[in-house]
């Protein structure tokens, strides 16, 4: 029979701390949320404006209709076309 190298034996036996395991999921996952914020700058009229438009008047009708939906739209645009995916 073959043996596990030491370091994968040692992973395979490790286990949460007790003191994790004690606490409800509930209360873990509240401290555990982060959150990043990233925003961008564009001119007027650069395509990044139209896109960003059509996805927010798209996002709008959904929570107009259904204030709990869920929704993922991408946009694209070149040339004459614009593409809402």
């Amino acid at each position: 029979s073959s043996k596990l190298p030491e370091s994968r034996t040692r992973l395979s036996r490790r286990s949460p701390p007790a003191e994790a395991m004690a606490e409800p999921a509930q209360k873990k996952a509240k401290t555990e949320r982060r959150f990043l914020f990233s925003s961008e700058s564009v001119n007027e009229g650069h395509p990044d404006k139209i896109c960003d438009q059509v996805s927010d008047a798209v996002l709008d009708t959904c929570l107009m209709t259904d204030p709990k939906s869920k929704v993922a739209c991408e946009t694209a645009t070149k040339d004459n076309m614009v593409m809402v995916a």
